[in-house]
């Protein structure tokens, strides 16, 4: 056995006692350098019958191209005796140097090719890079750059200790990234019609806003208002309890950048859905240090001049932390408003500029959406909302 193990690898010397099933009845742990499977290959046809393994092949492709450092993760660590043997046998000028360490984990993912391959096969998601991947690709989708995803690597370091990382150190360096450098605009993603019954009928006003107030070279950007806005249905409550400062019958509240406006009339269909809020506006409140002080803020955008898109919202793709299964998808892992308004100043043109939509969070074009179906991703939301729900199941 040990001659043919030599004339079959054509190394010299003893072979690495771990390289033997069986040395004179005795059983010994081993690795399996090749395999010889009589049947037709694709490529090569019959030509060849021998396949080396990734154990016996891999060290000898890192001496051959030069690899100085084999960086594996630790499941290897066991293999390392086997991949310094054969670099040692083979006497080769250049003596790579296998390294273990642990793989990256993320909570609430699975990062197993195999299953990711099964949820894309059995349709769970869209594609590879369907945004709520972990690939690149559907980071890339998703809205994450590449600097994001550098710093998220420097943060974490490397270790020899498995470890899940929370998803929420992943955005957070998108998150402080864009807080910097995405342009602000509003949108309105589950819109209510609002009538300024007070308004004038026929006249639109310009509001100028900051670009982005963290970035003094960003410049202004002009907003329309008129009679007729839509607000967030999250941004009213009809019976709303004492600490709710947002729209209700009777409270006031103020448009981000214009005015206050106090809702006057709730208007339903038959069914008890609202339709339509009527409101009346203070024209003094223009001016913040005029007017009522009200606490509650909320964004809207102008219904005679605005877009309309499709908002794909993303959430965790499993439910558990630390799943095992693509059994533990998250169904609810997108939800998608097909009739949300946005604001006309965000430039149709670009699918890689990246905005902050006030009060919700950041957002990027669908790389596969048109100008006739307008559609937007959300990166990463304004603050870790799984915080709070993760304290919230812990109390």
């Amino acid at each position: 056995m040990i001659e043919f193990l030599k004339h079959a690898t054509g190394l010299c010397g003893e072979p690495h006692p771990s390289l033997l099933t069986m040395l004179y009845g005795t059983p010994v742990l081993g690795y399996v350098i090749y395999r010889i499977k009589k049947v037709e290959h694709h490529r090569t046809k019959n030509n060849w019958c021998i396949y080396p393994m990734y154990d016996f092949t891999h060290c000898i492709s890192d001496a051959i191209e030069n690899i100085t450092h084999s960086l594996c993760t630790l499941e290897f660590e066991d293999h390392r005796d086997l991949y310094e043997w054969v670099i040692e046998k083979i006497n080769h000028e250049n003596q790579p140097q296998q390294i273990e360490f642990a793989r990256l984990a993320l909570e609430h993912n699975l990062m197993s090719k195999r299953k990711l391959n099964e949820l894309v096969e059995k349709n769970y998601v869209e594609s590879w890079d369907d945004p709520r991947m972990p690939t690149l690709s559907g980071m890339k989708r998703r809205g994450y750059t590449p600097n994001a995803i550098k710093d998220f690597c420097n943060r974490i370091g490397i270790t020899k200790k498995n470890s899940a990382i929370e998803m929420g150190v992943l955005e957070n360096t998108i998150r402080e990234e864009l807080n910097l450098t995405a342009k602000r605009v509003m949108g309105v993603l589950d819109p209510i019609k609002v009538t300024i019954l007070n308004y004038p009928k026929d006249e639109t006003e310009i509001i100028k806003a900051a670009y982005n107030p963290n970035d003094i070279n960003s410049g202004e950007r002009n907003i329309s208002i008129s009679r007729n806005i839509f607000i967030d249905k999250n941004d009213f409550m009809e019976f709303p309890g004492k600490k709710y400062f947002r729209l209700a019958p009777g409270k006031e509240v103020r448009l981000r950048h214009a005015f206050n406006i106090t809702c006057e009339k709730v208007i339903k269909d038959n069914y008890g859905e609202i339709l339509e809020l009527e409101c009346s506006y203070d024209p003094i409140s223009r001016d913040m240090s005029k007017g009522n002080k009200v606490k509650g803020m909320i964004h809207w955008v102008d219904a005679n001049n605005c877009i309309d898109a499709q908002i794909n919202v993303y959430d965790r793709l499993f439910l558990n932390s630390d799943p095992t299964s693509i059994e533990d998808f998250n169904k609810n892992s997108l939800t998608v408003k097909k009739s949300s308004k946005l604001e006309k100043n965000i430039n149709l043109n670009s699918n890689d500029e990246r905005y902050q939509f006030e009060r919700v969070g950041y957002f990027i074009r669908d790389s596969k959406t048109s100008n006739e179906n307008i559609c937007y991703n959300k990166i990463v939301s304004l603050k870790d909302s799984w915080k709070k729900i993760n304290k919230k199941e812990f109390k």
